[in-house]
């Protein structure tokens, strides 16, 4: 033989066995047709299918995450909201994902969508934003449920965005400032009482024992003797400030 038919026989022999032998990483199944019937599920590593009567499809079992685009919500209380999120599924069985629907990345995108309109039409807005984790949680559960007939395990769910319109925003700061306001004014007003109360006990302790009203007297004139200032003080004995007090009383 020539060495031009030599060369096309390896060519031929080269392109036999890349149609015959495929190799599948760990992550990867592939599903086999023969003569269009259902041959079964095989890899990883090496298979091999026949020329012209088997055809492979092949399918990724690694962690897919889907972007649900953003939708346009009414939520239980009518305020219009733009909410979009993330879905965090795969596939786990991948002749039901072949078999069972078309295009199973297609269905569970529509799927999302549907279910996040639905549910959260059903939750008020206060619900919407402060039980965000109950919420996700509940998506994972239907989305989890409507999609294991095609061989598919939702895992996670997450709100990403919460898009509120102006006026609700502009009214949700009232609201926030306003809370803040009067959580102010409670602790101020708690403050004054404690310190009415201390003020009330310090009166009834002085009142009881006079002694302590001259070492407060002496304790203020200590901090005032410490403190820079222009003028003097000069104190008084408390036995010469003593028979006004009495006469005044």
């Amino acid at each position: 033989m020539s060495m031009p038919g030599i060369v096309v026989v390896l060519v031929l022999l080269v392109l036999i066995l890349a149609t015959v032998l495929r190799v599948l990483n760990e992550y990867e199944r592939a599903v086999v047709f023969r003569l269009g019937r259902l041959l079964g599920v095989k890899g990883p590593g090496l298979i091999i299918l026949l020329p012209v009567i088997d055809r492979m499809i092949k399918v990724s079992l690694r962690l897919i995450a889907l972007d649900v685009p953003t939708q346009d919500i009414i939520t239980k209380d009518n305020v219009s909201v733009k909410v979009n999120a993330v879905v965090y599924f795969r596939v786990v069985d991948p002749e039901r994902a072949i078999l069972h629907v078309e295009d199973f990345f297609y269905a569970t995108g529509q799927l999302s969508q549907t279910s996040l309109r639905s549910i959260l039409g059903q939750a008020e807005l206060d619900e919407l934003l402060s039980e965000r984790d109950k919420i996700n949680h509940e998506l994972q559960s239907v989305l989890d449920q409507r999609t294991d007939p095609w061989g598919i395990k939702v895992s996670n769910v997450e709100i990403k965005h919460v898009d509120l319109p102006n006026e609700m925003q502009r009214a949700m700061a009232k609201q926030a400032e306003a809370e803040r306001e009067r959580r102010a004014k409670i602790i101020n007003a708690e403050g004054e009482f404690q310190a009415a109360q201390k003020l009330a006990e310090a009166a009834e302790i002085i009142e009881k024992r006079p002694a302590a009203l001259t070492l407060r007297y002496l304790q203020t004139m200590r901090e005032m003797s410490t403190e820079r200032s222009s003028f003097s003080v000069i104190p008084l004995p408390m036995d010469f400030i003593t028979p006004f007090l009495k006469k005044q009383q």
